[in-house]
């Protein structure tokens, strides 16, 4: 296991990433902090895939919150 001080910033970051992307994946209705924790580090070469767990969860809701939609919207236009 690397040390911390061997870890880079954008290592922790995508690690923090792939964590909070996990969880906003498994739950129904994730939480916003979350994802607004998530879309301040998020790397590029995960942008596609939040992208693509926010959508499915916008098609799996009978009515997606206009914050979630406009969430989608937001993302999409910084791709």
């Amino acid at each position: 296991m690397a040390r911390t001080a061997d870890v880079t910033q954008e290592q922790a970051e995508t690690a923090l990433s792939r964590v909070l992307l996990a969880k906003i994946r498994a739950d129904k209705h994730p939480s916003s902090t979350q994802m607004d924790v998530l879309e301040q580090s998020l790397p590029q070469s995960l942008r596609r895939e939040y992208l693509e767990v926010l959508l499915e969860k916008v098609m799996a809701d009978n009515r997606p919150s206009t914050t979630m939609l406009r969430r989608v919207q937001r993302l999409a236009s910084q791709l």
